[in-house]
């Protein structure tokens, strides 16, 4: 197999609408960064690190966006902190809703930029997949969000805004005074939507912070997971920095498959990844690492594949769940899904060398909503087949 597909893409910023308030936004600024612009804007200093743990847990924990709702803050401070400041999180564009119970939401964001963001319910969680880019840094050849190109990072705000987006819809901020209520409709975090988390780091690591937050949204790192195609330098960051469980878009079992389905791999290969990983759960306490694994009918499907996944993990160390993921076809995708027969008989070599091997359960397809399906609703144009089969180096002339 060989390839010509870019690693990564030229990033293109197109401001559509700039945001006409010249207020600061609170949402998605750490505590010590909040500490600092309500001191600059008129809050004494003494009383900086109170009135934070105040706004913060209006903000997070009961999810106010009025300041006059804070109830425990002068009216006179109240008023002159909604002279300065705003508390903005996107925008509902649009909401579908699959026959499944998934949720897909556009959202739109400073600059008139939009991406999609999907929850999908299960009987004992709820997921909320959130995005880490407009477009995608990478080039990954099975991706319907890889044809689209990266336009900008998102902001921290942006992204643990998506998190306080889906809790008004659900309904599910508490009410101040009401008894405890443990049920959680958004119990988990995947950081699997739009974009390459760890080219966009230390915003998603803010914003998992505030979402971790004890006195906020109050999520256990355990149940936050970030997947990544395999940024190496940025793997024992996120480890140190966040904490939180890992995913890998393994996708491939040799260096030539996988320079094709992620072209990132020709930048760091699957050994430089591998021994990346072997450390992850040292450092971070985490559990598992979850090899994320696309199911390709006659690309990287057949009893060898899997035989070298075992190996891979096996000579590492690693304890590992691998996810077989049945590829989710869109117009224009240069791929097929592997025969559910195939799956199982992959899952089967798996499971019998001792490692969890779930399929898994398509959700949200009906509406576009299902793994390597997000695409913002903003990127209209269609390629054809043989241009994405040529830039993914599939192409025979």
């Amino acid at each position: 197999m060989t390839t010509s597909a870019p690693v990564t893409q030229d990033v293109m910023t197109i401001p559509r609408k700039l945001p006409e308030s010249d207020k600061i936004n609170l949402v998605g600024l750490t505590r010590d960064a909040m500490r600092t612009v309500l001191i600059e804007n008129g809050t004494p200093e003494k009383q900086a690190k109170m009135r934070v743990g105040q706004i913060w847990q209006w903000i997070y924990q009961w999810g106010k966006r009025d300041f006059a709702e804070m109830t425990n803050l002068s009216k006179a401070y109240r008023a002159d902190l909604a002279e300065k400041f705003v508390i903005q999180i996107p925008e509902v564009v649009s909401k579908l809703v699959s026959e499944d119970g998934t949720r897909k939401y556009l959202v739109r964001i400073a600059g008139g930029h939009e991406v999609e963001v999907v929850y999908i319910p299960e009987d004992d969680r709820g997921t909320l997949c959130i995005s880490s880019q407009v477009g995608c840094t990478l080039t990954c050849s099975f991706c319907h969000t890889g044809t689209q190109k990266l336009v900008r990072n998102l902001t921290a705000g942006e992204i643990v805004g998506q998190v306080m987006m889906a809790r008004d819809d659900l309904d599910e901020w508490p009410v101040p005074g009401a008894p405890k209520d443990e049920t959680r409709l958004l119990s988990n975090i995947v950081l699997m939507g739009m974009g390459e988390p760890l080219y966009n780091f230390e915003n998603v690591r803010d914003a998992m912070k505030i979402a971790m937050d004890p006195e906020g949204i109050s999520l256990s790192r355990r149940r936050i997971t970030l997947s990544t195609s395999g940024v190496v330098p940025e793997i024992a960051r996120t480890a140190e920095e966040i904490g939180c469980l890992l995913a890998i878009s393994f996708h491939a079992t040799t260096d030539e498959t996988r320079d094709v389905l992620v072209p990132i791999n020709k930048r760091w290969n699957i050994e430089e990844l591998l021994a990346a990983l072997a450390s992850y759960p040292k450092v971070s306490n985490s559990e598992r690492i979850t090899f994320e694994y696309v199911m390709l009918d006659g690309v990287n499907d057949t009893d060898e594949d899997a035989h070298r996944l075992i190996e891979h993990i096996k000579r590492h160390n690693i304890p590992a769940k691998i996810n077989l993921i049945p590829f989710n076809e869109w117009p224009g995708s240069p791929y097929k899904r592997s025969s559910n027969n195939r799956i199982r008989a992959f899952a089967n070599i798996i499971y019998q060398a001792g490692y969890a091997s779930p399929i898994r359960k398509t959700r949200g397809d009906d509406i576009m909503a299902a793994c390597g399906q997000l695409k913002s609703a903003t990127e209209r144009a269609r390629k054809s087949r043989k241009q994405i089969e040529a830039e993914a180096g599939l192409s025979s002339s």
